[in-house]
């Protein structure tokens, strides 16, 4: 096994001041969590970076996919350790891994030297200059390219000396449970997965609340959904997911309001009840996958509408975005093809003919008094029968 270790860069973490350390600790859980699937590692901090230990027979390709889902990573740079940090035995060894990793050394190179011990008698020039002059004459072959190289040999001389040609990028952002915690409005289609991904990248952990209407909607309906939050738990870490049976709502909705209505004021309840969940769990917001214009609930006096009746603030990561970069980003996180399949959520099932694009508040609030006999009820009713559903 060439890599026995990987050194992890992190970028937005290190602007941080006196607090960075809590953003550290959550990286470095949340590798250790992404990682235990794969193999038994050890994972420190090592001087603005962190380094992941072997401690046994690993998967590399599978270490790589399982990194590359840990929010607050840069890059991954799979690495040698030097067996000391004597420049001779740093040298001899760097020209043998060039030697094992590439057979043909057909390319050009250049050579960066990091001292974060600075103690060590080389300075950084010192051991680039030497270090290549080393390699041109054990491989006459290989050429000098300081500005376009195709092959940078980084050295790191810290408390060991690591050595890597190979910096993978991965996915940035913060690590999840860095930020706070909110309330992912989960349903069948593309874009609110998507925006559950896009909340978590900066650090938030998610729960999630599903609307269910069975009879209308299926069992395979509400399955697609858990698919859904299992495939994005992988960057997001475990899912509480709430099911909510909605069918009795939606149907007085559709019996006392007006038809054209019947969205803005089914989306209105939708809110206020994922919000009653998120505050009962210690969350601090919604997330929606709302784009403006996508539908007639999402031109902005709609979703004035539909904020209206919200305390906390409700976050629209796709807001902005066209159908195809959301589509884009669903196909990479690997939620496309699951969303698509065609069982129906609530959403689509009682959805007017001719939805009213621009709602009057005003005329919606008094749609909604001609619900106050019975909704209060219904809306505790849907509360007490939450189905509790944990993704791992």
């Amino acid at each position: 096994m060439l890599y026995k270790a990987f050194l992890i860069k992190y970028a937005e973490i290190g602007l941080k001041g006196k607090n960075r350390y809590m953003f550290e600790n959550a990286l470095i859980n949340r590798t250790k969590v992404g990682l235990e699937p794969v193999g038994r590692f050890n994972v420190i901090k090592e001087q603005g970076r962190l380094f992941v230990q072997c401690l046994g027979e690993y998967d590399f390709d599978e270490a790589i996919a399982a990194l590359n889902k840990v929010f607050g990573i840069a890059y991954i740079c799979p690495v040698v350790v030097a067996n000391d940090n004597s420049w001779d035995v740093i040298t001899k060894e760097v020209g043998d891994y060039i030697d094992l990793k590439y057979p043909t050394k057909d390319f050009t190179f250049k050579v960066e030297a990091k001292r974060a011990d600075k103690r060590y008698p080389l300075n950084s020039p010192q051991m680039c200059s030497a270090m290549g002059s080393y390699l041109l004459d054990r491989f006459p072959e290989l050429k000098v390219d300081v500005h376009k190289p195709q092959k940078r040999i980084t050295i790191e001389i810290r408390t060991q000396t690591y050595f890597y040609t190979d910096s993978i990028k991965g996915p940035g952002g913060m690590p999840v449970g860095s930020n706070g915690k909110a309330m992912l409005l989960l349903s069948g289609g593309i874009d609110s997965p998507v925006a559950g991904y896009m909340i978590a990248k900066r650090g938030v952990s998610i729960s999630a609340t599903y609307f269910h209407a069975p009879p209308y909607t299926s069992e395979r309906a509400k399955q697609k959904v858990v698919d859904l939050a299992k495939k994005i738990s992988k960057y997001t870490g475990s899912i509480k997911l709430n099911v909510v049976n909605f069918t009795d709502i939606q149907l007085y909705i559709y019996d006392q309001c007006p038809h054209e209505e019947l969205t803005i004021i089914m989306r209105r309840y939708m809110m206020k009840i994922a919000e009653k969940i998120a505050i009962e769990e210690g969350c601090l917001g919604l997330i929606t996958g709302e784009s403006i214009g996508q539908v007639a609930s999402q031109t902005i006096q709609s979703l004035a509408a539909t904020n209206e009746v919200c305390s906390l603030p409700v976050f629209r990561p796709l807001i902005a975005f066209d159908k195809q970069d959301i589509i884009n980003i669903s196909d990479n996180i690997d939620t496309y093809e699951t969303s698509i399949q065609p069982f129906e959520d609530c959403c689509t099932i009682f959805v007017a003919k001719h939805p009213v694009t621009k709602p009057n508040i005003k005329a919606i609030i008094r749609s909604e008094k001609k619900l106050e006999e019975k909704i209060e009820g219904l809306v505790n009713e849907a509360l007490e029968t939450i189905e509790v559903i944990n993704i791992d």
